[in-house]
């Protein structure tokens, strides 16, 4: 064996052992040590646990797992935006605001549905991108409260706000583990 191949193989066995969650099933003492590594680590494990295929997910069947539950948040918030608080004001300023509050969930919605196909893919850098995009449409619907001195931030709104962003931050803890 050559120097450059014995170097690659230790690369090889340096870089498998140091990230050995990547390649098992997603066993419950796999979760944990693949929630270990996330942001929110309560969260990744009461998500995962609350769907009984983690259990048989490998480590890129955990992030669709989790990205799947930060589309429903995200799909969800939307629906509330155009349902409940659109419908509750005739105020044209309010009305405009949570418009674009609904949109930008639906844009996050779109981000994450593409991550799905980037993960499919096998292209992490872009699935990552893409969940971390979603994770910022929150961000910039809570910006366009702020534009008006008065108006009020829905605390529902701020809950799901703060919701859907710690799943992106779980998804994108486990996405980084795929990239390696």
């Amino acid at each position: 064996m050559d120097s450059f191949t014995f170097f690659i193989l230790l690369l090889s066995i340096a870089h498998f052992s140091s990230h050995p969650t990547l390649y098992v099933s997603g066993d419950a003492t796999s979760i944990r040590n693949i929630c270990k590594q996330t942001n929110y680590n309560d969260l990744c494990i009461s998500s995962l646990k609350s769907n009984s295929s983690s259990l048989k997910a490998d480590t890129k069947g955990l992030a669709v797992i989790i990205i799947g539950i930060a589309i429903a948040n995200a799909t969800d918030t939307s629906s509330f935006l155009s349902s409940q608080l659109l419908s509750s004001t005739s105020d044209s300023v309010v009305k405009k605001v949570v418009k674009d509050c609904a949109d930008k969930y639906s844009y996050a919605t779109i981000a994450l549905q593409a991550s799905l196909q980037e993960l499919d893919l096998k292209s992490f850098e872009y699935a990552y991108v893409q969940v971390t995009a979603a994770k910022d449409y929150p961000n910039a619907c809570h910006n366009g409260y702020k534009k008006f001195p008065g108006l009020a931030y829905p605390i529902e709104l701020a809950r799901r706000e703060e919701q859907l962003e710690h799943m992106c931050d779980v998804a994108l803890g486990i996405i980084n583990l795929l990239s390696w």
